[in-house]
């Protein structure tokens, strides 16, 4: 039985993409339901999601955000390192056998793989709301953070505590040294200081 996330992130896919191509949104929600996720599921996607929604007057082609959103970890391995470039060549397939227009296909998959370094250009609107949605977690309250932080660790559960600790460490020091972690002027507002404390103190954790 679907779930309600999956259940919204259906409607939404019919929205966006037309009820003759609801076979393929189904199959994106099974691949973001797979049990070996437990961070990267359907309610990150959702989240994503409502947060474009929220910045939708930033972007310059906001449904083109949306399937880069649906496509950024369609595919996700734990032990792969190329899962945006995968995923965004899965974009380069399925978006062109939906009937979509080259000029979106290319967009999409631009976007997708822009998520694999969280660092769009000044004027790159739509890769700036993507990954302002991609990262909006960092900014949960306490316990929001918590949960997401032992969702990524249980994703790991396979590495070590010390490796996974200095590869944790390292990938927020990475945020962290960025002289701005949002894009978009709202997402600055509204996510910045809690995130950049988030950071901080998940780093000492880790660190200390």
């Amino acid at each position: 039985m679907a779930t309600e996330a999956e259940r919204e992130l259906s409607v939404r896919w019919v929205d966006l993409a037309g009820a003759e191509n609801a076979a393929v949104g189904a199959d994106l929600v099974r691949r973001y339901a797979e049990p070996h996720r437990r961070y990267h599921t359907v309610h990150h996607l959702l989240a994503m999601l409502r947060v474009i929604d929220d910045l939708a007057e930033d972007a310059a082609d906001a449904d083109a955000v949306r399937y880069a959103a649906w496509f950024h970890d369609a595919i996700y391995a734990v032990d792969r390192a190329d899962n945006e470039e995968r995923s965004a060549e899965l974009a380069e397939v399925v978006l062109p056998s939906m009937g979509a227009a080259p000029e979106l296909t290319s967009e999409v998959a631009r976007l997708v793989r822009v998520t694999a370094r969280h660092d769009p250009a000044s004027d790159d609107r739509d890769g700036g709301v993507l990954c302002d949605a991609d990262l909006a977690v960092l900014a949960a309250d306490e316990p929001g953070y918590a949960a997401y932080a032992a969702a990524v660790r249980a994703e790991y559960r396979h590495v070590p505590d010390d490796a996974f600790r200095h590869g944790r460490a390292a990938v927020l020091r990475g945020l962290a040294e960025q002289p701005r972690l949002f894009h978009t002027e709202l997402a600055r507002a509204r996510y910045e200081p809690a995130a950049r404390a988030n950071l901080a103190r998940e780093l000492a954790a880790l660190t200390g």
